[in-house]
């Protein structure tokens, strides 16, 4: 009884961060069920629960999460092969508009490394400091400190690189 409550406090403190951590790296329902999955891990594995929970639980989410982006790039490897022998004929409605600064940002994101990648967004959406990214990704405080500010540097060369938009011409024509 005692490690059901102690596992119910610990989805209670730590729980939305975890969520917050997977929904900022893949869709919602995704999100949802990588977390479900992380929870159960938890579960099983909670005698292994450091005293400090959450670098780990982001470990263990980020696990689960690399095991179920491996299974969708199965799924849709299956689902490529059955669209060459029957491909669909409707189109995709494209959505509402985004923030054209979420753009520019996410593809200044998708430039990078996705080392440089991860530690930003450690530390800028789950609000990590160098010690707690250096227990994630398994290097030291210093390290992570050093890739901390390279990847922010490489961040705003990225944004303040000019860039051609997409669907323009040049004087020739070409696109």
């Amino acid at each position: 009884m005692e490690r059901s409550r102690a596992y119910e406090s610990l989805v209670r403190t730590h729980g939305d961060a975890v969520l917050r951590f997977l929904r900022r790296r893949i869709d919602p329902q995704t999100a949802d069920d990588v977390f479900s999955e992380t929870m159960l891990i938890v579960w099983r594995r909670f005698d292994d629960v450091p005293e400090e929970p959450l670098p780990w639980l982001y470990v263990t989410a980020r696990n689960c999460l690399r095991n179920a982006e491996r299974s969708a790039r199965r799924q849709w490897r299956v689902a490529e092969r059955i669209i060459t022998v029957d491909p669909p004929t409707d189109t995709v409605d494209p959505g509402p508009e985004e923030d054209p600064r979420a753009d520019c940002l996410r593809a200044a994101l998708a430039r990078l490394s996705a080392t440089d990648a991860e530690v930003l967004r450690l530390w800028a959406w789950e609000e990590l400091g160098p010690p707690e990214i250096a227990t994630i990704l398994d290097i030291t405080t210093n390290a992570a400190t050093i890739r901390l500010h390279r990847a922010k540097k490489k961040l705003r060369q990225e944004m303040e690189a000019p860039r051609r938009p997409t669907g323009t011409t040049t004087k020739g024509g070409e696109r």
